[in-house]
């Protein structure tokens, strides 16, 4: 425990075990070696809208042939133009994530590169075709609607990958969510500290101490439950990734505190009994737009009266979340399959509309988020070598390189935003 530390330490978890003996199975991700087929003439109109497009651009693209677009800025290669104007035009913003998954383009600063993207978003599809979406736009398909099974498969697809994985870039905390730092820029070595800060924001929010009974919706790898307990809480967990629920229990049960805390697998649907408090940390991406009533009304269901649900959510604007909700997208069909960020707008009218809840407090910090996925993404090009030791292959490095820059890059650009909620249920007047 240091002097900054006012909660109880409790014993250092164990390091994460291998889960996978094996090299990881290669078919789990489509093949993008090759671009689809698709006609000369829609090539051809692709390459002119996109130069069209970039061009209006603060970026500098640069084609082999040495001709360039764009008003000047961060740099994009494009090495191969017509497999990248075959991707984009036959499957639009996912052919933009193969096409770099195939390494046909790449930029010197992806960062930046991908934060003018984000900053234009509105403006990337020209404003005829964007009024004909539901026409050219791939829909999400059936089968990652977030039911009770097709939650369970969405989340093993990324959430079971392999506990070694992600140890490699997250930190000792295994927290996999938007720290809270004291300051900017943030330092690797600060980022254990931070995510503890974040985690006892959430749990003061709640009002989580000795004796209180709390459900946590969505575990991780443990370490709010484990924070939880060591101040004499008792906690519940739910999660659907049974990777994830076996390494918590190992770092639970070496951090002395198994007697305080118990995890299930289990779909938040199936939770049982009442709670002086609920905690869920970006869980409710997970949940679909479908699927949000039920969500904010199992944490209704399941809190006391009097007592309190900290919420914490990646929010987008809600312009765009309205426009593009029915839109298959490169993150869901690779990253989170069945995934969609609410907007604050959706939230409170969600809450208000399906619960007795109260929207009390409400804190964003997306500027947090932008530098913990910079510290990830820095650690996971440093052990690429041992990433690929996992078996994951360069495309899957690519991708997950993208996936990540990507988010980084919302964040930097204020697209996307990171909210703390907390939610209030009244004590009935008799």
């Amino acid at each position: 425990m240091t002097a900054t530390d006012p909660h109880p330490a409790v014993r250092q978890p164990a390091a994460p075990s291998p889960v996978f003996a094996t090299a990881v199975d290669p078919a789990r991700w489509p093949d993008v070696a090759a671009p689809p087929k698709s006609s000369f003439a829609r090539t051809t109109v692709t390459a002119a809208v996109l130069r069209g497009t970039l061009g209006r651009l603060p970026v500098r693209v640069r084609y082999p042939d040495g001709t360039t677009a764009g008003q000047g800025g961060p740099v994009l290669d494009i090495h191969d133009p017509k497999a990248f104007h075959t991707r984009v035009g036959r499957q639009g913003l996912i052919g933009f994530g193969e096409s770099y998954m195939a390494a046909e383009w790449d930029a010197p600063d992806l960062i930046a590169v991908l934060t003018v993207l984000a900053q234009n978003a509105a403006q990337l599809i020209p404003a005829p075709l964007q009024r004909l979406r539901p026409l050219w736009a791939t829909r999400q398909p059936r089968v990652q609607r977030n039911t009770p099974d097709g939650a369970r498969d969405n989340i093993s697809r990324h959430y079971d990958l392999s506990n070694d994985l992600f140890a490699l870039f997250l930190d000792d905390t295994l927290t996999y969510s938007s720290a809270v730092f004291r300051g900017f820029p943030a330092s690797w070595d600060l980022l254990a500290a931070a995510q503890h800060r974040k985690i006892d924001r959430l749990l003061d929010l709640a009002g989580i101490g000795a004796g209180t009974r709390v459900l946590e919706i969505g575990t991780g790898w443990g370490e709010l439950a484990i924070r939880a307990a060591a101040r004499g809480a008792r906690v519940t967990s739910l999660t659907l990734s049974r990777e994830q629920r076996d390494l918590a229990l190992r770092r639970i049960e070496a951090a002395g505190l198994t007697d305080r805390v118990r995890i299930d697998l289990r779909d938040y649907r199936e939770a049982q009994g009442t709670y002086d408090a609920v905690v869920s940390v970006e869980m409710i991406e997970a949940v679909g737009a479908e699927f949000w009533p039920e969500y904010f009304r199992t944490l209704d269901d399941r809190l006391l009266p009097g007592g309190r649900a900290a919420l914490q959510a990646i929010t987008m604007p809600h312009d765009r979340m309205l426009a593009t909700r029915d839109t298959f997208t490169w993150i869901q069909k690779y990253i989170f399959p069945g995934g969609l960020l609410p907007s604050v707008e959706a939230v409170a009218e969600t809450v208000r509309d399906h619960t007795r809840l109260r929207v009390a407090r409400r804190h964003a910090y997306g500027a947090h988020y932008a530098e913990t996925l910079r510290l990830w993404r820095e650690r996971f090009t440093e052990r690429a070598d041992e990433v690929a030791a996992l078996g994951f292959d360069d495309t899957f490095r690519r991708m997950w390189t993208l996936y990540l820059a990507y988010s980084e890059a919302g964040f930097r650009s204020g697209y996307l935003d990171v909210q703390q909620y907390l939610f209030t249920k009244e004590t009935p007047v008799r």
